[in-house]
């Protein structure tokens, strides 16, 4: 009886010893071999070789690389064609019946391609870009990463802001997630996408650039009859054909419309660290407006002239710095007049909005429509006071 127990107890174990055996054959180099003295399971040369692998493999598949395979398909490239009048220069020299038959016209016109970047931001064909590349086109081909070439047309476009909005003849399109601008924070990760110097065309595929947030509400010297005002500062290299791609944060939304660039003089058009972008509440705003009237209405007159402040104006107010505009003339029944402003007034802040010299509030009043209310802060008799002014014909 004692034997026939000792049988089955040795067949048991026997059997348990097979399905070990398996356990570890099936495993292969995945189970630990072997045991070190203190009773740790350690290694083999193939499995640290894997587990190394695997944590590189990890470390590059980083929010970044997340991010951009998250927004890339909704990124555009742009391509248009603009008909631009030149006048003839010696025009009115030969304008001489007789001259008149060899210089005929004083005036030609010619056709110019360009290109730049833009994003969707509507499954049903809503592109965002930038009105200096494509407000004045006159044909526009926008391509998709899916190699797809698409005819678009202008829905609206505001010269001043800088905004323009296209519209292709499709559906179920990708399009980007919008952020919130007023969030940003100075040093949070961005990336700039698009289509620098054309490449977009190479493969199908936005260009990126990976910075920070350098600094927010930058208002900037016009260009163009373009205000740039409240713009985003970031050194995420944004190069010629960027213009109307986004600049979106780590979490895939777009905070801005990459725009502009300061260049290293020269000629140069590389990036050295100073890009801006339009802030996306801007678009927003801006956008919904084009698609409801196709323009802006600015149809106001503040009713004041002004003058900068330099340094000898600084001087004879004591100011401490020679900033903001100085009031030189009230017209008679305008909003200035009715909100009680002065001749010798002082305006330093319109709303939030930081007063440099007169070009900064012309642009800073082009950010409001008629019927609104402005604070104006200012300087009276060296007493800082703020006023209401209500923005009217």
């Amino acid at each position: 009886m004692t034997s026939d127990k000792n049988r089955i107890l040795i067949i048991v174990s026997l059997a348990v010893l097979a399905v070990v055996i398996i356990i570890i054959v099936r495993s292969g180099d995945h189970a630990p071999l072997f045991v070190s003295s203190d009773g740790h399971y350690s290694l083999t040369a193939m499995q640290q070789k894997e587990l190394n692998n695997s944590e590189i493999a990890n470390s590059r598949n980083n929010i970044i690389t997340e991010t951009v395979k998250k927004v890339s398909t909704a990124v555009v490239g742009i391509n248009v064609t603009e008909i631009r009048q030149y006048r003839n220069p010696f025009g009115s020299f030969f304008d001489d019946p007789f001259f008149r038959q060899f210089f005929n016209n004083r005036s030609y016109s010619e056709k110019v391609k360009g290109l730049g970047s833009g994003f969707l931001i509507s499954p049903d064909g809503y592109i965002v870009t930038n009105d200096h590349v494509a407000g004045n086109a006159t044909e526009i081909t926008v391509t998709l990463t899916n190699a797809k070439h698409y005819n678009a047309k202008v829905v609206g476009t505001d010269p001043v802001t800088d905004i323009c909005l296209l519209k292709v003849d499709a559906s179920d399109l990708p399009y980007e997630i919008l952020g919130n601008s007023d969030d940003v924070m100075i040093g949070e990760w961005v990336i700039a996408l698009g289509n620098p110097f054309g490449l977009f065309e190479v493969n199908d595929k936005p260009t990126v650039t990976v910075g920070v947030i350098s600094s927010t509400g930058m208002n900037l010297e016009p260009i163009n009859n373009r205000y740039y005002i409240n713009m985003l500062q970031t050194d995420a290299a944004i190069n010629a054909g960027n213009s109307g791609g986004p600049l979106v944060n780590s979490e895939g939304e777009v905070i801005g419309m990459n725009t502009l660039i300061f260049t290293g003089g020269s000629g140069s058009q590389g990036s050295i660290g100073l890009g801006f972008a339009i802030p996306i509440n801007k678009i927003k705003e801006i956008v919904s407006e084009l698609k409801d009237k196709g323009k802006i209405d600015r149809d106001f007159d503040p009713g004041m002239r002004i003058q900068s402040i330099d340094e000898q104006i600084a001087d004879y107010y004591k100011l401490d710095e020679a900033r903001g505009v100085i009031i030189t003339q009230i017209l008679p029944d305008s909003p200035a007049k009715k909100a009680g402003l002065k001749v010798g007034d002082i305006i330093l802040q319109v709303d939030k909005y930081r007063i440099n010299d007169d070009q900064t509030i012309v642009g800073v009043f082009e950010e409001f429509r008629k019927g609104q209310t402005v604070s104006l802060h200012i300087l009276r008799d060296d007493k800082p006071i703020t006023v209401q002014m209500k923005l009217e014909n």
